[in-house]
């Protein structure tokens, strides 16, 4: 898998790695079990501060999205990815308003965000063609 970051990017690099790592498992790049890079080795291949690497981690274990053993490494989490429930609705509801918003300030219509949303769902479902992550 590769990741490409934005440097020059508003959004902080510990959450562009994070939500990369996530499209990696939506898309199946990444699997249940599966291992990630030492925080040493990841800060290297990607030319970013190790505190930035564990910072993403640790909001992926926080989650549930990996597991942090000292012996194995970082792995996705085998038991499996974490549920909807009603914090993680309210969170993307929150994150949803701004962009709509937006868009609908911007003159796309509800059919247009919906096809959209759409397209982006099912690019992630065919492995992420659209993205980086390869």
């Amino acid at each position: 898998m590769i990741i490409s970051l934005d440097l020059q990017s508003e959004s902080p690099i510990y959450i562009q790695l994070r939500n990369k790592i996530i499209e990696g498992i939506a898309s199946k790049q990444l699997r249940p079990g599966d291992p990630l890079p030492s925080v040493r080795t990841f800060a290297q291949d990607l030319g970013v501060n190790m505190h930035t690497v564990n910072k993403a981690y640790q909001l992926l274990k926080q989650d549930g999205f990996i597991q942090i053993h000292r012996q194995k490494g970082v792995v996705i989490n085998p038991d499996g990815m974490p549920s909807v429930d009603e914090n993680y609705l309210a969170n993307v509801r929150e994150n949803l308003r701004p962009v709509i918003s937006e868009s609908v300030c911007r003159g796309m219509n509800k059919e247009e965000l919906m096809k959209l949303i759409q397209e982006v769902y099912e690019e992630i479902q065919k492995g992420g063609e659209h993205d980086d992550l390869h």
